[in-house]
């Protein structure tokens, strides 16, 4: 469920995972190669926070790197 904080709506993890048709896992590891920049919103646990664009972002480089497999 998305989260709104001061008028923006921020995704979750595995919402942007469904999302992108990819498991966490695979997110997290795009993250660790460096194929992904990490998200800069956090909230308060430390567990990240996705934007629009950041959901556009990760869609759009992990269908870069399907179309080069």
């Amino acid at each position: 469920m998305p989260v709104r904080i001061k008028g923006q709506t921020f995704y979750r993890t595995l919402e942007v995972c469904k999302k992108a048709g990819i498991s966490r896992s695979t997110l997290l590891r795009r993250f660790d190669d460096g194929t992904l920049p990490d998200t800069m919103h956090r909230d308060k646990n430390g567990w990240r926070l996705f934007n629009k664009a950041d959901i556009e972002k990760v869609i759009f480089v992990i269908g870069a790197v399907n179309d080069e497999n």
